[in-house]
């Protein structure tokens, strides 16, 4: 018995070891060294140097004077983060998203856009098509008493073109450089 258990107990000493301390570090350094930015979060800071959040993960921004992310599901916890689950045939979800395009609704601007009424698979997604974001756009330039073709330009120079996918703009960032205004 002590012939087949003492390799066994052996070689199971050693896998734990390679597989649970010495791979994670070595995948670890490399993350460090290769993607550093990656590696610690995508954090986004201040001018001065403070950390305001990720450029992973949405931020819940109340007031007219800033661009408004999707819904979330979790209410911006990263610890919840998840869909709400509710079905497309819920009423739940049908009341939530009618009560969300009446209180959304700018008059003669047309229906609200799908990605302001909807979350995203994450609960989490920071990022809203250009179209979402326009739809904000008077009621942000009134609130700070801005051009509108001063927030458009800052629009376009956040918008991000991933080499698949729509354009995108990440609220955070772009909110983070409104304030710099």
């Amino acid at each position: 018995m002590t012939s087949v258990l003492r390799p066994a107990l052996s070689l199971m000493v050693l896998m734990t070891l390679i597989t649970g301390v010495a791979y994670p570090l070595v995948v670890t350094g490399v993350a460090q060294v290769a993607f550093p930015d990656q590696a610690n979060g995508s954090l986004v800071r201040d001018a001065e140097g403070k950390v305001r959040g990720s450029a992973l993960i949405a931020q819940d921004f109340v007031g007219d004077a800033w661009f408004h992310p999707r819904p979330s599901a979790g209410a911006f916890a990263t610890v919840s983060s998840s869909a709400s689950n509710l079905a497309p045939s819920n009423p739940a979800l049908a009341t939530r998203v009618i009560d969300d395009a009446h209180k959304l609704q700018v008059p003669g601007q047309g229906p609200v856009p799908l990605a302001l009424l909807t979350t995203s698979g994450s609960g989490l997604d920071p990022h809203l098509p250009p179209e979402a974001i326009d739809y904000q756009l008077a009621r942000v330039a009134a609130a700070r008493n801005l051009p509108a073709d001063k927030l458009r330009a800052l629009v376009a120079a956040h918008t991000q073109r991933p080499l698949v996918g729509p354009p995108v703009v990440n609220v955070l960032t772009l909110n983070q450089a409104l304030d710099q205004l």
